[in-house]
């Protein structure tokens, strides 16, 4: 059988993990958390491409271009799960199973984060576990695909 290949995105300053607001995001940086998504992939035998940007209209079109070769997104949106119809529209459009994660509880932050476009195409979404919150979106996601 095929192995299912999952696409993780990063969204705007996911980059700086590790070094922005600790006290919210940890210290974990972004360069050990995508280590820790590639053993966790290994392990639960997924493929993993991981992209990031700080740019919305690179993230819609890593989407689109991924589209005919994946089987699932995990998606921190970043800032844009409150902002972008354009992101939510790219994702729906993909007709494949997409997680969304916040490593934060955005319901207990400001008002402005309580709301997520993303959330409304997601199958799931977890917030509010750390860096915990992409390894069970992860091994969510991976369960989802084993019943597709």
């Amino acid at each position: 059988m095929k192995q299912k290949k999952v696409l993780v995105i990063h969204g705007p300053n996911l980059n700086m993990l590790g070094l922005r607001e600790p006290e919210i995001y940890g210290r974990v940086t972004f360069a050990e958390l995508n280590n820790q998504l590639k053993e966790l992939a290994k392990e639960l035998e997924l493929e993993l491409e991981i992209f990031h940007s700080n740019h919305e209209g690179a993230l819609i079109d890593k989407i689109q271009e991924a589209m005919p070769d994946i089987d699932g997104i995990l998606i921190n949106p970043g800032g844009l799960a409150h902002t972008s119809v354009a992101l939510k529209d790219a994702l729906s459009i993909l007709e494949k199973h997409v997680v969304e994660v916040h490593i934060s509880n955005i319901h207990s932050r400001e008002e402005f984060r309580h709301f997520s476009y993303v959330a409304g195409v997601a199958d799931a979404v977890l917030v509010g576990f750390g860096i915990d919150s992409y390894l069970l979106g992860l091994e969510g996601l991976a369960r989802l695909l084993q019943k597709s």
